[in-house]
């Protein structure tokens, strides 16, 4: 992730995953997996760069109940669900 001046703002991950240019359906699978391996209430830095993105990841988490962090397209910091 490039460096700017308020990374110190960002959370701190626990992991991190470079995405590329996977869809929806394919990165939403792939992030779930990612987050199971992770314990409850660790971070995942995601690197999306699906035009959808931005709306979908936060619905996604939404829907799961984990909790977006932060989204700045195409960094994003999912935190996984504590329960």
């Amino acid at each position: 992730m490039p460096s700017s001046a308020d990374d110190h703002d960002l959370p701190r991950a626990d992991a991190r995953w470079d995405a590329g240019d996977l869809g929806c359906g394919e990165l939403v699978l792939e992030l779930r997996f990612r987050l199971l391996e992770l314990p409850p209430g660790g971070i995942i830095a995601v690197t999306a760069h699906d035009p959808a993105a931005p709306v979908d990841l936060p619905a996604w988490c939404g829907l799961c109940g984990h909790a977006l962090l932060h989204a700045r397209h195409p960094d994003y910091f999912i935190q996984r669900k504590r329960n």
